[in-house]
């Protein structure tokens, strides 16, 4: 029989031991819990986004690997990369500097719905409302002016002057509406007044013999050398060249009624990610108005969408966005480039 002494020191160690092995469990599950990496494919310059996720990394410890776009492929390469490894995915978090390609992503079930707290002060027109993706850190659809052409009364201040006589078409400028950013705002108007009264309103431009050029950088550079009076482009090119002390001088369109396109960055969850607790404390971390903040100081973007306020470039202003939802917008993107293309045929 064992002594009471021996039993005494045997219970002792077994529940010493029983202690030892709960800790070791409890302290293996909160690590095996605890994100330790999230894996972002970004469409987003490397130079703007790269400093934005170190700091990530630094701040929570989450190490951020991340997939750039090629040059040569744009957001389209990493929308096919996503869509051929819809059945097992590497990626968790896609962060786009646009939305198009992000509502195609959701269209063709490769996102994951997450609604984050950060959004909440976002205006709906930037929200999926299923929660499949959230828009941030915006650019604008902006007049830009030669200053030394142009007296400031005598500036545009609305698309509709591409059409007014006053101005000579050949020393008025747009991108080709077919791609970009100018594509998109095409759209939004399509979306916005629907598609018999946009196209009429690109065949006017048409009439009126404006420029077209071959993207929003041209616009600019031409209204710089003082080739163009005015062009529509959008608030990074606008500013970069006030940056740099060109001539110029930027006017947010249609403030009093219509409002210009705000084309957001976006971000989603990818279905079935590898590190879903991580991508969505990546999500976090972007939605944040601090984020936003830096991404204007970087001057990858001009709006936060937490206070739809322009800056970066020249004096802060309250912007009017378009009230249109960018799914609408979304929706319109292919029969307006369709419909464009037989108005302007080059």
């Amino acid at each position: 029989m064992l002594s009471r002494r021996f039993r005494g020191n045997l219970y002792s160690r077994v529940v010493i031991f029983g202690l030892v092995l709960v800790t070791t469990l409890a302290g293996t599950t909160a690590c095996q819990k605890k994100p330790s990496q999230v894996v972002v494919y970004t469409s987003v310059d490397q130079i703007y986004s790269e400093p934005i996720l170190d700091r990530f990394e630094e701040e929570t410890g989450i190490k951020a690997l991340a997939v750039y776009d090629v040059e040569a492929a744009k957001t389209t390469g990493l929308v096919n990369r996503l869509i051929a490894e819809k059945e097992q995915p590497q990626a968790d978090v896609f962060w786009n500097g646009e939305f198009a390609q992000t509502l195609l992503l959701k269209e063709r079930g490769i996102l994951a719905p997450y609604t984050p707290e950060a959004a909440q002060d976002i205006p709906a027109v930037y929200r999926d409302p299923e929660g499949y993706w959230t828009g941030f850190a915006g650019r604008a659809r902006v007049i830009v002016v030669n200053t030394e052409k142009l007296e400031r009364d005598e500036y545009p201040d609305s698309i509709h002057d591409l059409t007014d006589s006053r101005w000579p078409g050949e020393q008025v400028g747009l991108a080709y509406p077919i791609f970009g950013t100018t594509a998109t705002h095409a759209a939004a108007l399509y979306a916005h007044w629907g598609p018999e009264r946009a196209q009429e309103f690109f065949q006017e431009v048409r009439d009126a013999d404006v420029r077209i050029v071959d993207g929003n950088s041209v616009v600019r550079d031409l209204v710089v050398k003082g080739e163009l009076l005015w062009g529509l482009t959008d608030t990074d090119d606008a500013c970069s060249a006030i940056s740099r002390g060109e001539p110029v001088s930027l006017i947010l369109p249609d403030q009093d009624e219509l409002g210009t396109l705000i084309v957001p960055n976006s971000v989603a969850l990818v279905a079935d990610a590898p590190h879903p607790e991580a991508g969505k404390e990546l999500i976090d971390y972007l939605l944040s108005p601090e984020i936003d903040q830096a991404l204007i100081d970087s001057g990858w973007s001009h709006i936060s969408l937490h206070s739809q306020i322009f800056s970066g470039c020249q004096e802060e202003t309250e912007v009017k966005g378009m009230e249109i939802g960018l799914q609408a917008v979304y929706e319109q993107i292919k029969q307006a480039q369709e419909e464009l293309r037989e108005v302007f045929v080059r």
